[in-house]
């Protein structure tokens, strides 16, 4: 069985941002300017919160990547009436966009505030066309969409391995956002599988969870930072 998963060294994390910018090139993210964000209208997959520990003039800034947490028992999917969110076998909370008619249910019911309403269908002026991914599609306006964990690259890894006969490593599966971050922040990987980087660091002391009294049993574990 396998369970995909993510770890996040809160104590690394710079803030810089790169994470979002990967995310939006590698998942045709549209960009929908200043006007559509004052509105409560910005559409990033994933975000960084800051957060202010201490007192002046002794104050340390946290950074904290929030992205889709792949729920075990996640709110947003019992609400849809046309079962357009579901959970796949591999612990993903799955998109079908031809099937959502952008109830939005699904995002009212989302804690962690990671699904967006797309309000408007996505533009992009020649040249700037050229440089979507093949790999994922362009969603039209009327629709909800969220972080995928990359499922794409993770289909690819899958395959590849597939082709050569053997078992998928951590090395061939790399979120966009994992990939992007140059302080190795995050990490993605197979939670059930004891062998795999992820999985040994999630049973950290530092490990915790995104609103963990919630219960909606996260795929994204934090790591929290030392003093």
């Amino acid at each position: 069985m396998t369970r995909w998963g993510m770890v996040i060294d809160t104590d690394r994390c710079t803030g810089c941002g790169a994470c979002v910018v990967a995310c939006h090139a590698e998942n045709n993210i549209q960009t929908v300017g200043e006007e559509e964000a004052k509105n409560g209208r910005a559409m990033h997959w994933l975000r960084i919160e800051r957060h202010y520990e201490g007192e002046f003039p002794d104050i340390r800034v946290r950074f904290l990547p929030v992205l889709c947490q792949q729920c075990g028992s996640a709110p947003c999917e019992p609400v849809c009436p046309v079962y357009a969110t579901y959970r796949t076998p591999e612990g993903l909370n799955a998109m079908v966009y031809s099937r959502c008619i952008g109830t939005r249910y699904c995002a009212n019911n989302c804690p962690y505030t990671v699904r967006f309403f797309n309000w408007h269908a996505g533009e992009w002026p020649k040249p700037l066309d050229r440089q979507l991914n093949p790999d994922v599609s362009v969603r039209p306006a009327g629709v909800m969409e969220k972080c995928t964990f990359c499922v794409q690259r993770i289909q690819d890894g899958q395959d590849r391995a597939k082709d050569e006969n053997r078992s998928v490593t951590d090395a061939d599966i790399e979120t966009a956002c994992s990939q992007s971050c140059p302080a190795q922040a995050i990490t993605f990987g197979d939670l059930e599988n004891s062998d795999s980087r992820v999985a040994q660091m999630a049973k950290s002391a530092r490990a915790s969870h995104l609103l963990e009294d919630l219960g909606t049993d996260p795929s994204v574990i934090y790591l929290l930072g030392g003093e």
